[in-house]
């Protein structure tokens, strides 16, 4: 156990994990962690306050960086897990819009007047 502990501090007060700290590969995703954390934390409100324009921006948003994530050199692991959990909370809302609101065939085609209007 000691020598777990001190292979920690040992590490933890490496230079190279200092550089880590001070980068933007940790406090860009470090940051960011609240957006996934707010989605997790409204999976108890009432799904009649979810919007499902906002919805599906982030689960885009999500999806793109998590390919930015996994292709920048070296690989941002914690961005990569950021945004994969936000993917799947951005879902589970996404679900529970389309759910309350009828299902995915009146949802659709309330999206679709929403276009027409626009439109004109």
């Amino acid at each position: 156990m000691a020598s777990w502990a001190s292979n920690l501090f040992q590490k933890a007060g490496s230079k190279e994990f200092r550089s880590y700290l001070m980068s933007t590969h940790f406090w860009g995703p470090a940051a960011n962690w609240g957006i996934p954390l707010s989605a997790i934390a409204d999976f108890s409100s009432s799904p009649e306050k979810i919007s499902g324009k906002m919805t599906t921006a982030l689960t885009m948003y999500s999806l793109l960086f998590m390919r930015f994530a996994w292709m920048v050199n070296p690989r941002n692991y914690l961005l990569f897990a950021c945004h994969a959990t936000n993917e799947v909370a951005q879902l589970v809302q996404l679900y529970r819009y389309v759910d309350y609101n009828g299902g995915i065939g009146k949802v659709l085609k309330q999206g679709a007047s929403s276009l027409k209007e626009t439109a004109k």
